[in-house]
């Protein structure tokens, strides 16, 4: 039976990060994966995911500008680049532009807003219908290579990484807790980190916690999203990354990178797919009628692509009622949920503070402690 002080269930973005964050303090750190490492049965394949500040919230921002940091030493570490630089565009009434410049002006981000027709002719192969907030700062990042980037640092500092290992139950001991997978392996910890992603809520009934915690939990709705590429007309052009909010509609898009042989955009309906209990039961089925009305969006408002999705993919959400993170303690055992609709980007935040917490030696701000404010 193996032990370690410190045992990260899921190797993810989250889960990697704080493996990382932990190693690298000095910690005895054992990480165990179901799959591999950015499995695609989990939220962190792929090399597609939009880093932005905009954020109608204060906290978002400042938290993006420390996750930014964490970003650029860990692309110094890894000798490459895992945040690629190409800005971002936000429109749309609901979008309100200006509310958002506002906010990144009170933190100090780099920031402009231009006009629908300035943008237009800055950026033809959109049809803006609104003025447009523009985020120079923004850019790209490759899950799947931070996830590789991270989990190598921790190495580096001593932890260890099982892949193939899938937990079927966690128990208390006198000293820790006792893990054990699906093959009968048993890994001994005093502190656990449940990082698991969309198979969180498959794992939360069986996780020894008190019912007091349990219950100030907030849902975990957990969605099949599925994105779409679609083939740029001019390669040559530089694209940023967008999102377009209007009334009952939202929608996002970035240069897809490896993704899509760095051929095409994705593009996708925020919170468009189907709602399903956990990880566990998605098909990765795509739903024809979301995939029409994705097309037809982008037949109508990205005129610098063709208008036929060259290829295809779902990918998982596991949102919270407000959007935002969990990162909750109690005797020894801290769940952690990045809530991946948004939060790829504070990989490297988030892991800082979900070892803080899990170690004891900080906190984070209290509404990612449901169990702190529940009854409030």
């Amino acid at each position: 039976m193996e032990s370690t002080e410190y045992l990260v269930v899921g190797a993810g973005l989250a889960g990697a990060a704080t493996a990382w964050q932990l190693a690298r303090q000095g910690y005895e750190v054992q990480v165990v994966e179901r799959d591999r490492p950015a499995s695609a049965e989990g939220s962190s394949h792929g090399s597609a995911r939009i880093f932005r500040f905009a954020y109608t919230d204060e906290l978002y921002v400042r938290l993006a500008q420390r996750a930014k940091t964490g970003w650029d030493e860990l692309s110094e570490l890894a000798g490459q680049e895992l945040v690629s630089s190409c800005g971002a565009v936000d429109y749309g009434e609901v979008r309100d532009p200006a509310q958002l410049a506002d906010v990144l002006r009170r933190c100090g981000v780099e920031h402009e807003l231009f006009s629908a027709e300035e943008a237009c002719q800055r950026w033809p192969q959109f049809a803006f219908d609104t003025p447009v907030l523009w985020q120079p700062g923004a850019g790209v990042i490759d899950a799947e290579s931070a996830v590789l980037a991270m989990l190598d640092q921790a190495q580096l500092h001593g932890a260890r990484l099982h892949t193939g290992w899938t937990l079927e139950r966690l128990e208390r001991s006198t000293d820790g807790f006792v893990a054990t997978s699906v093959a009968g392996q048993h890994i001994t910890a005093r502190r656990v980190i449940v990082a698991a992603g969309g198979w969180l809520p498959y794992l939360l009934p069986g996780l020894p916690l008190p019912e007091h915690f349990r219950a100030a939990l907030p849902e975990f709705q957990v969605r099949q999203e599925q994105a779409y590429h679609f083939r740029f007309r001019d390669p040559q052009r530089q694209w940023p990354t967008f999102i377009h909010l209007r009334s009952g509609w939202e929608c996002y898009g970035l240069p897809g990178g490896r993704d899509s042989g760095f051929a095409g955009l994705k593009v996708a309906e925020f919170n468009g797919g189907k709602i399903i209990q956990s990880a566990a039961a998605q098909d990765g089925i795509v739903d024809p009628g979301n995939r029409a009305a994705v097309v037809d969006y982008v037949a109508q408002n990205i005129p610098g692509v063709e208008p036929v999705p060259y290829a295809e993919t779902t990918c998982l959400f596991t949102n919270t009622p407000t959007e935002d993170f969990v990162i909750d303690e109690v005797d020894g055992l801290t769940i952690l949920s990045a809530c991946s609709g948004h939060g790829a980007k504070f990989a490297p935040v988030l892991g800082e503070l979900a070892a803080a917490v899990a170690s004891g030696t900080g906190s984070t701000h209290e509404r990612f402690r449901p169990s702190r404010t529940a009854g409030s």
